[in-house]
């Protein structure tokens, strides 16, 4: 019998009635003869408001209890799918993380998942039932503590659970049609994507395409299982991500990313080591940095400046001002008022001049860089965070205007 996992998002799951409707759907999949594993997250704004409750009673929650507060969301709409399709005469059963044996390291808020043992869910399988697993949730085998995967992670959770189960399918169903080539919201011309690479999807994804966590897209490449993003509000195609995709585009999509912080420290010595005692520092605080660029040297001394997730910016500036003395550097200074626009697509390998143009269209909208980055398929700039729908929209006409798509 083929297997389909498929995850619901928060919005997906967001009320008792939205609920029922994905249990409509769930019974649907099981009575067309497909075994069915259910991977869902928290209710709408349940975790946001968990975190909101957190720093209310607490101004530094310890990650251990802040996890521990943050996975009863899932446990929630867990519960209540098993319920529902209960109701509609199919036997279900809800497992959290732990319980379907998603086993992670220890790194709390941000877990990541090192091996599935699904021993309980091929029984309840086995025995004719939906499994609904708790996503973006496992636990540490060293402490048995409780972690959490981080921003999307219950798309990671769904992922390897395929993988895991050797799945014929992973359905991610949201809020979206699918995968666009822009944010549908800021572009009215941004349209939805048959077909996308892992290569290019696991790009967009890191870029700031928030329809797929990058993690969940990593894991669909390295074990061959095949993506279907798709709207859990209709039963259209959505954009199934799979090894090649029918044709390579030259630009394949316009990803921005609001939610990272910039930080500089000025005026350290241009030497060997200098790079590496900052960038230890940073990561021995588990930081995150996207972007780097060192500036170039004036009389011995350079800038160097990088990228965080906004919510590490504090422990960022911390650690750079503690080793600043070390490095001898100026001073530090953090930018939390930036985005980050890249260009995706594969075809761009043989495709010379994009960058030109991407720097000329920015420029024609006299929207300044102030750090570039690249990859083989990848360009992003980040320019400040108040001219991101202009540059999103200018980037999008220029390299993907409406008219290409009749």
């Amino acid at each position: 019998m083929p297997l389909i996992v498929q995850k619901y998002g928060g919005t997906s799951v967001g009320d008792a009635e939205r609920i029922s409707d994905v249990a409509r759907r769930v019974v649907e999949t099981r009575k067309a003869g497909n075994d069915v594993v259910v991977v869902v997250s928290a209710m709408g704004q349940t975790t946001d408001d968990l975190i909101a409750l957190a720093t209310h009673v607490s101004s530094r929650p310890s990650g251990r209890e802040l996890d521990m507060l943050l996975t009863a969301g899932e446990r929630i709409s867990m519960a209540l799918l098993a319920m529902a399709i209960r109701d509609l005469g199919v036997e279900a059963a809800s497992l959290t993380g732990s319980q379907a044996g998603i086993l992670t390291d220890s790194a709390h808020g941000e877990a990541k998942i090192t091996a599935i043992r699904g021993d309980r869910v091929r029984q309840y399988l086995d025995d004719g039932m939906v499994v609904i697993v708790a996503g973006f949730q496992g636990v540490d085998p060293e402490s048995r503590d409780v972690t959490t995967l981080g921003r999307g992670g219950s798309d990671a959770t769904a992922v390897a659970m395929a993988a895991a189960l050797e799945a014929d399918v992973c359905e991610i169903y949201t809020d979206v049609d699918g995968v666009f080539t822009a944010d549908p919201r800021l572009v009215g011309t941004a349209r939805k994507l048959d077909e996308v690479s892992y290569e290019d999807m696991l790009e967009l994804a890191a870029a700031g395409a928030g329809v797929l966590m990058a993690r969940s897209v990593e894991f669909a490449r390295r074990f061959g299982i095949p993506v279907h993003v798709r709207s859990s509000f209709h039963d259209g195609q959505g954009t199934w991500i799979k090894e090649d995709a029918m044709e390579q585009t030259v630009i394949t999509g316009v990803a921005h990313d609001t939610s990272e912080a910039k930080v500089t420290v000025h005026g350290v010595p241009d030497q060997p080591g200098i790079a590496a005692k900052l960038f230890g520092a940073l990561a021995a605080e588990a930081i995150d940095v996207d972007m780097i660029v060192q500036n170039v040297s004036t009389a011995g001394h350079t800038d160097i400046s990088f990228t965080v997730p906004v919510e590490h910016l504090e422990k960022a500036r911390e650690a750079a001002d503690r080793v600043a003395p070390e490095l001898e550097a100026n001073g530090v200074d953090v930018d939390p008022d930036i985005a980050k626009v890249s260009l995706v697509g594969a075809g761009m390998r043989n495709h010379p001049g994009v960058a030109a143009d991407m720097f000329r269209v920015l420029s024609e909208h006299s929207i300044n860089i102030s750090m570039i980055s690249t990859s083989a398929i990848r360009i992003s700039c980040v320019i400040e965070a108040a001219r991101c729908d202009e540059a999103v929209q200018a980037l999008h006409d220029y390299y993907l205007p409406a008219e290409a798509a009749t």
